[in-house]
């Protein structure tokens, strides 16, 4: 019985509360690797202790391989290419003279003289006992924290390199801050206890593996969750926010009980509640926008404490144009365009601000375009331009697939005129679409498509044709828009695409 190996697993698996099974496969470990080195170091060499007397039997092993790879010695220049070891490998058919039953993977083992723990002990056993408690520490943290994904988190600031944080969590557990997730400006020294938002557990055997952030929205949201006790009860939702780390802030609030006023409920007693939020974010002020349905109305709301004057929404380019009174102009848009682009993030929606005179100009060149279009497209006279384009219509198509019942309720219009416009706004669609047609089958291919890896002349000009003209066009597409063209596969569409993919991936690696 070696009572020495169980002391130390003991003592070990006590202090770093880390299960004796892990110290044991460590230990088997070091006491292998002393063996190799005292028998010559390129020999393969197993050791099992038993689990309650301490004892242990030593190994020496040879892995079965085919006869190729014995063949193959000395002879790869490949560094990462399998190489013959003799003294640690057997061919399969010398093998199977001694064991008739072994197959390739397995192992002949022989026993050989074990080493004194004694020698090992303050050498290589240390080194890899140290390197196994410290897996099996980082993997508990990874157990512990992977399912905290997207809460936050408190620690103390345990040292400042550079700009990045290393926060001690307590439990012998570290989260990592990088300098471009620290609020700017934000003084931080060893001893702080600050709060910041994990976003990310990595399983990694170096290097952190927890990382939180202190300017992501989620952070803002979380903070608010934990002082407003409606948010976390349910009664109050958040459903979106925006920061400018450290300066401002907005998030939108809707109530789930028309009893409760959300803008209130998260400003607080005297602004006791929205305070202390700011205050964790170094100052950072918070403007509670009030949710609504109507996007536009919520635009405007976002918006505060501007006042809107009008508003025209652009739902195909997800964008909408804000006037605003000269006054208000410079407080919409904020400093340094803060206000518009946090009420931009919030919504989702791209705001372009713009004063009443400026809005009333710019629809004006709109509308006198849109009625010049009519005019030529149509071959209609001014009036009649005008009259779509006060009714709202926007586009030929609009009027050639508009519901004829609905172009007659217009008043200065009746069915004949109606047909009339609609027959004409087909014709120009219809004489579109011949003049792309032509423009593709024309089309020819580029020098860099015709020369890729696997591309063919046919394969290349029924691609042009399709509008795919250039590598990098083709490097856009997805193995199912090319599945349409006959005669090409689904592998084959993969290694094309791949093919014309592959100077991204070359800027990618240099960069």
């Amino acid at each position: 019985m070696d009572n020495d190996i169980l002391m130390v697993i003991d003592a070990v698996s006590n202090e770093k509360g880390v299960s004796k099974e892990v110290i044991f496969d460590a230990m088997e470990l070091a006491l292998a690797s002393a063996t190799r080195k005292k028998h010559g170091g390129d020999i393969d060499v197993r050791v099992s202790i038993d689990r309650v007397s301490g004892d242990y039997d030593t190994f020496r092993r040879w892995e079965i391989v085919d006869e190729s790879l014995a063949n193959s010695v000395g002879s790869s220049e490949v560094p990462d290419e399998p190489v013959y070891r003799p003294q640690a490998q057997m061919v399969l058919q010398a093998a199977q003279e001694d064991y008739p039953d072994i197959v390739l993977g397995d192992f002949i083992e022989e026993p050989i003289e074990s080493v004194e723990f004694g020698r090992i002990a303050a050498q290589t056993a240390k080194q890899v006992i140290v390197q196994k408690v410290r897996e099996a520490e980082r993997l508990q943290i990874v157990e512990a924290y992977q399912d905290r994904i997207g809460e936050l988190v408190t620690g103390v600031v345990k040292r400042v390199d550079r700009g990045n944080i290393i926060l001690d969590l307590g439990s012998n557990t570290e989260a990592f801050i990088g300098k471009e997730h620290m609020i700017q400006h934000e003084s931080v020294r060893p001893g702080d206890r600050i709060r910041g938002y994990l976003y990310e557990v990595r399983s990694e055997m170096r290097g952190p593996q927890l990382f939180v952030s202190r300017t992501m929205p989620e952070l803002l949201i979380e903070l608010f969750t934990l002082e407003v006790p409606e948010v976390s009860e349910g009664l109050i939702d958040i459903l979106a926010g925006a920061r400018d780390p450290g300066a401002r802030a907005k998030i939108a609030v809707r109530s789930n009980d028309s009893r409760i006023d959300p803008v209130g409920a998260c400003v607080g007693m005297r602004g006791s509640r929205v305070q202390a939020v700011s205050n964790e974010l170094a100052g950072e002020r918070v403007d509670i926008i009030l949710w609504d349905d109507n996007i536009a109305q919520f635009v405007i709301n976002a918006m505060s404490p501007a006042e809107v004057s009008s508003i025209v929404v652009d739902e195909e380019a997800n964008s909408m144009d804000l006037a605003v009174s000269e006054d208000n102009l410079s407080q919409a848009i904020g400093r340094g365009g803060q206000n518009v682009r946090l009420a931009s993030q919030l919504t989702g929606w791209d705001l372009n601000v713009m004063s009443e005179a400026d809005a009333d100009e710019k629809h004006e060149a709109e509308a006198s375009k849109l009625v010049t279009q009519f005019m030529t497209d149509l071959d209609v006279d001014e009036t009649v331009a005008q009259i779509l384009a006060a009714e709202g219509f926007s586009s030929i198509e609009e009027v050639a697939f508009v519901a004829t019942d609905e172009m007659v309720q217009i008043d200065e219009f009746d069915e004949s005129i109606v047909s009339e416009l609609q027959g004409r706004a087909n014709d120009v669609l219809l004489t579109r679409a011949i003049v792309s047609e032509e423009k593709l089958s024309n089309a020819e291919p580029a020098q860099d498509l015709l020369d890729l890896d696997g591309m063919d002349q046919s394969l290349a000009f029924e691609l042009a044709s399709r509008g795919i003209v250039t590598q990098e066009d083709l490097a856009d597409q997805a193995v199912d828009d090319l599945l349409e063209i006959d005669g090409l596969d689904q592998e084959r569409a993969g290694a094309l695409i791949m093919a014309a993919r592959a100077p991204w991936f070359e800027e990618e690696q240099q960069s």
